[in-house]
């Protein structure tokens, strides 16, 4: 029997064990956001520490100016392994709306979904302990029948749900001891209950703000109604001249750097189970709106978008006020994909609206953040050996997807430590994260752990 079977064979035997500990660490209402229960997080972070110390890590934990970082480092046996970072958070959502939860939110339970499907039920079970726990438990088969076949640094932090506060300082002093050759994420999903999936693509985020300013003050629209310039007026010719009848951003250079997906990739999401009509019409819609001769699935994974997201200007109370406004504004976000560059959409973005104000206007802009997208290669090395893995453990190949999204600290890993991440997660859509009710498939607690064997057993190979 080879190492690998007998670090599975070690899973399959101690399943009771391992959901034994999860469920310690589900009872610990670490919640980052609530000031109560700073104790609640420096007990999550003291006990994994602890559990990384049973599986061979040298771990500790480290102050921060908010909740305490987790940080475990084991050697592989071979001294050319490769090295890799994996990244997990053990605070949680706030429990509210309290009287929504069937069971008492901190005491876990398998509670039976369907003849043959069982669930763990509690805060925190997907999001994200229930996660993170898969690959301790990976990294304790794997420990208990000679070490890791990789070099293994693990961070744990406690403020993912409250915005990563500590976690760029952190990066900034300790980068040097967390620097690996790839970053493993397990905070995402599965395509469905039985296929498993690769997030490859994250796209990046743009955020403005614009503020179009005419007169001096509020006008009577009856004395200035048609001599004096209307901020909404400006703001809505802005807004319309962003998309042409196509659904295409009309941004001069706004597509340098998009890429066209490889055909194997289009082919593979054309193929999957997804219903475009339910997908909108579970939100009240039945046409997709946005670039013509794009599938739903890859305008929202892998193709830039321009949207505004709010606008105001006037008078919005109730009833009516015969009022033109001294001033509008918009806040407008950009997806990006590929290789696009966010300084030059924003600068693209801007000389657009400068181009589009006329005599007596001028324009305020407020930037809110821009990073750029992320993405591994579809065939990279990475990619391959862990969709092997993938495949070997469920009986399919994993989905190949993008995320619509953004996951911030991928990105600042990106940023800060130059490491590329490889984002396997075994969640569900229908986990009800950050809701009442939470949970985690049993299946995928005790097959996730299975995957991150095959996976770490396939990047050492």
């Amino acid at each position: 029997m080879s190492k690998l079977d007998r670090a599975l064979a070690a899973l399959d035997s101690d399943r009771q064990g391992a959901l034994d500990r999860l469920f310690d660490l589900l009872r610990l209402p670490s919640i980052s956001t609530d000031p109560a229960h700073v104790p609640d997080c420096a007990a999550a972070a003291e006990w994994l520490a602890g559990q990384l110390r049973e599986v061979g890590f040298e771990a500790s934990v480290r102050p921060t100016a908010g909740h305490p970082m987790v940080v475990g480092k084991a050697r592989a046996a071979r001294p050319d392994a490769p090295h890799v970072l994996f990244y997990g958070h053990y605070d949680v959502q706030p429990v509210d709306p309290l009287e929504l939860w069937k069971a008492e939110p901190f005491a876990p339970a398998v509670v039976e979904a369907e003849p043959g499907r069982s669930q763990i039920v509690a805060r925190g079970a997907a999001d994200d302990k229930g996660q993170l726990m898969t690959f301790v438990e990976a990294c304790r088969a794997l420990h208990a029948d000679g070490g890791l076949p990789c070099h293994v640094t693990i961070l744990f932090e406690g403020e993912e749900e409250s915005g990563s506060s500590s976690l760029p300082a952190f990066l900034a002093a300790n980068g040097k001891e967390l620097k690996a050759d790839l970053m493993l994420v397990c905070d995402t999903n599965m395509w469905d209950r039985d296929t498993p999936l690769i997030t490859c693509m994250l796209r990046g985020l743009v955020l403005e703000e614009v503020i179009v300013k005419a007169a001096s003050r509020d006008l009577h629209s009856g004395m200035f109604g048609g001599p004096a310039v209307n901020p909404i007026h400006v703001l809505a010719r802005i807004v319309a001249g962003l998309h042409d009848d196509d659904g295409r951003v009309t941004l001069p250079g706004f597509y340098d750097g998009v890429p066209e997906l490889p055909e194997e990739i289009k082919a593979q999401w054309a193929a999957l189970d997804f219903n475009e009509a339910a997908f909108l019409g579970d939100v009240g819609l039945s046409v997709p709106a946005g670039e013509a001769n794009y599938s739903v699935l890859e305008q929202i994974w892998a193709r830039p978008t321009c949207d505004v997201n709010g606008i105001v200007g006037g008078y919005i109370g109730e009833g009516s006020k015969t009022v033109l406004p001294a001033q509008a504004s918009a806040k407008f976000s950009f997806r990006l994909v590929g290789k696009q560059n966010p300084q030059s959409v924003i600068d693209a973005f801007r000389e657009h609206v400068r181009k589009s104000l006329p005599e007596d206007c001028e324009a305020e802009f407020l930037s809110h953040g821009a990073s750029p997208a992320l993405s591994l290669p579809f065939r990279s090395e990475a990619i391959l050996r862990a969709s092997r893995a993938l495949e070997a453990e469920w009986g399919r190949p994993p989905v190949l997807a993008a995320s619509g999204g953004s996951i911030p600290i991928v990105g600042l890993f990106k940023r800060e430590l130059k490491m590329d991440s490889l984002m396997v997660g075994f969640g569900l859509d229908d986990d009800r994260i950050h809701s009442p009710n939470e949970k985690y498939e049993l299946s995928s607690f005790q097959k996730g752990a299975r995957s991150w064997v095959r996976i770490l057993t396939a990047l050492a190979e």
